[in-house]
């Protein structure tokens, strides 16, 4: 018989087949008779849980074991009465899948429990990073912060990242940077007074390699000295992931518990390349408690309070054709966890990078505000967490949620129910719209002289209601389209 092809064991069954593969070594060994097998390989139920207990593995066997009856490795013999008794028609094979199994599993595992780098130290040193910034806004700065805050808003911002990359590219920087304020994680307070929700939100740019995704999560955020862009971001709240696997930042992120930084992943889609990984990043994305357990050891019970930026490339069949880019099933991981924004490559998108690109080597980019809106950024994040140095000076202030924002917003979804009887787009849209105004409000934090909570003005509110109007665009608007 050849046993090619995989068993596909789940995570929990593997500490199983490692006993269990021991146990058909020594029922092979015990049917020969210099080197003559003369009778079938058999074992008892009880000799495989002896062996479990003593290994202190509690993890039930019936699960693998009815899997490899099914397959027809293993038969169940009716003589053994209470005790099952089991007949294992190919031992060395059976033995050599379980053994292969293990090894995969480890190729994985193994990786992830190597030695990682010393979390806490790179903690330390994005403390000391942002510290540093924060104190030099204080002490050199801070007038100067103050007034340019008194005008800024999400208008000017637009306006200057328009004026650097142009109507077809200048959008998705923007959200990267609204969700760098948004990481301060104010409260959103109900026109009752109850707090309901926070600014803080994970984003996801997906779409096929070169429509610039890295550039709006990554070197406008934390700066790219070699192509002489500054850093826009927060100083020290970043964390770049590139090359890190899902398994070893599952590790890394305990280090994080009780902390808000972000973390930006170039290749989100590769994490769940790996056997096991979905189900933690999901509660990763949740922000739930996470506990990952594997047959070298378990990782956690640990919260992580941390937010994403990531890109998921994908290739896409056309402009619109949003569902035909996402046939791999673990994207609806980020659909129902993620702000996500679609990137198709167009013609437009297409001459808009390229023309981008070519600007910014032949250094015709003036990167203006980039000081300016970092001292800003750093500013109200501080003052919004309650750092120690500003804690005295400025007061937190929550964000204000008003009706008249989901009512906007509302009036948006209605007009594209009208156009079809089967809507493709979530109702999850709307709230993260609603985030999106509240992180674009932070902006005004000193525009906005009156005490207590930050309204959401017009201003923002049309920006989230335009967000809004092009996600349900691009979800809507594909081949298969059902008419009212």
């Amino acid at each position: 018989m050849s046993a090619a092809g995989t068993l596909e064991l789940v995570v929990p069954d593997l500490p199983v087949a490692r006993v269990l593969a021991s146990v058909v070594e020594d029922a092979d060994r015990r049917r020969t008779i210099r080197g003559v097998a003369s009778q079938p390989a058999r074992f008892r139920l009880t000799e495989l849980r002896t062996r479990l207990l003593r290994e202190r593995i509690f993890e039930d066997s019936a699960r693998l074991l009815t899997r490899l009856k099914r397959r027809g490795l293993l038969v169940e013999l009716p003589e053994g009465h209470g005790d099952k008794l089991y007949q294992v028609p190919y031992p060395a094979e059976l033995r050599q899948l379980l053994l292969d199994e293990i090894g995969r599993s480890e190729s994985i595992d193994t990786g992830a429990l190597q030695p990682v780098p010393d979390e806490p130290a790179e903690i330390r040193a994005m403390d000391s990073q942002f510290l540093e910034h924060l104190r030099d806004v204080l002490r050199y700065r801070l007038e100067a912060t103050l007034e340019f805050g008194r005008s800024f808003d999400v208008r000017e911002l637009a306006e200057y990242l328009r004026s650097l990359f142009g109507d077809a590219l200048y959008f998705d920087s923007l959200i990267s940077l609204l969700q760098q304020y948004a990481l301060a994680d104010a409260p959103l307070v109900a026109p009752t007074g109850r707090v309901t929700g926070a600014t803080g939100f994970h984003l996801a740019l997906f779409g096929p390699p070169g429509t610039g995704k890295t550039f709006s999560i990554d070197d406008l955020v934390r700066g790219n000295p070699r192509t002489g862009v500054p850093a826009h971001g927060l100083p020290g709240r970043n964390r770049y992931c590139g090359g890190i696997t899902p398994a070893q930042f599952l590790r890394v992120g305990a280090a994080y518990t009780g902390r808000t930084f972000n973390f930006i992943v170039p290749e989100f889609n590769d994490w769940f390349k790996y056997r096991g990984m979905v189900e933690p990043l999901k509660l990763v994305m949740e922000q739930r408690e996470v506990k990952w357990e594997t047959t070298f050891g378990t990782v956690g019970p640990y919260t992580f309070r941390s937010f994403f930026s990531v890109n998921y490339n994908v290739r896409t069949a056309g402009a619109q054709d949003y569902w035909a880019t996402i046939a791999d099933p673990n994207f609806a991981a980020l659909e129902d966890r993620m702000l996500l924004r679609f990137h198709p490559m167009t013609r437009e998108r297409f001459r808009a990078v390229e023309a981008s690109a070519e600007r910014l080597e032949l250094g015709d980019l003036e990167f203006e505000l980039a000081e300016k809106i970092r001292d800003h950024l750093t500013l109200v994040y501080a003052i919004q967490t309650g750092h120690p140095l500003v804690a005295g000076k400025f007061r937190a202030r929550p964000i204000r949620l008003e009706r008249d924002l989901y009512d906007a917003l509302r009036a948006v979804s209605e007009e594209a129910l009208k156009g079809t009887r089967y809507p493709k787009f979530s109702p999850r849209l709307k709230g993260r719209a609603v985030r999106l105004a509240a992180a674009a409000t932070l902006l005004t934090f000193f525009a906005d002289a009156e005490p207590g909570p930050l309204a959401i003005r017009d201003v923002e509110s049309d920006f989230a209601r335009r967000f809004y109007e092009e996600e349900i665009r691009a979800r809507e608007g594909r081949r298969g389209r059902t008419a009212s």
